[in-house]
């Protein structure tokens, strides 16, 4: 999979491309994350991105001239905005995501990107959550490591993607490691059975009332979608 990152600060990504997973997937040739400064296609001496908004109002606009250059050489590939205003991001978004062969996430700072460049050159708006952040490059992040664990290859055991939260529509259930005693607290005894049944019913349980305590909108749509 190939994932192209339009910013005007490439080396935001420098670090969390270089660890983890992430690095992982780069090393075995699973995974090109190349990033595209919007800056190279500044105006002027200065390289200007942005100017003042028509009507009024605070803050600075990225301007079309800088993101249409930079854009329009990736247009075979599926253009993605960060954005606040965009479909909030759910795993069945990223699990479509990670079957695109290439991706291009646009991060936007200041007040936002020219609706035009919106309207000529993006496929689709991504949100991560409904708050602010100072640009896109976070957000960019967050979909690049949620999809990248989804590739082939790059997780160990394949199980571990496909049981966690929010497959089925429910959280993932307590997990525990040994040892089965620490200070008085106990692992619960249905882990230490070896009743693979009884521990499955458990875990079963354990993720309907996670989801109904914790997430109940979530449990909502999990309920109505089993009444259907």
């Amino acid at each position: 999979m190939r994932i192209s990152v339009v910013t005007i600060f490439p080396t935001y990504f420098s670090g969390p491309l270089d660890v983890g997973l992430i690095k992982r997937a780069i090393d075995a040739g699973i995974l090109t994350v190349d990033l595209h400064d919007i800056r190279d296609h500044g105006l002027g001496k200065h390289r200007q991105v942005d100017d003042t908004p028509y009507g009024g109002g605070a803050g600075m606009v990225m301007r079309v001239e800088p993101l249409f250059a930079t854009l329009e050489p990736l247009a075979g590939s599926h253009r993605v905005l960060m954005s606040p205003a965009g479909r909030p991001l759910d795993q069945a978004t990223v699990d479509r995501l990670a079957t695109v062969d290439h991706l291009t996430l646009v991060c936007g700072r200041y007040e936002g990107i020219d609706q035009r460049v919106i309207d000529a050159c993006i496929d689709e708006e991504i949100s991560i959550g409904d708050y602010v952040l100072a640009g896109g490059e976070a957000a960019a992040l967050v979909v690049i490591e949620a999809v990248t664990r989804l590739l082939p290859g790059v997780v160990g055991n394949p199980d571990s993607v496909a049981h966690e939260s929010f497959r089925d529509g429910l959280l993932e259930e307590p997990v525990y490691t040994k040892p089965a005693e620490y200070r008085g607290l106990r692992v619960p005894e249905v882990l230490l059975s070896g009743d693979h049944a009884r521990i499955q019913a458990w875990r079963e349980e354990q993720r309907r009332l996670r989801t109904r305590e914790r997430r109940p909108d979530l449990w909502e749509r999990f309920v109505a979608g089993s009444d259907s």
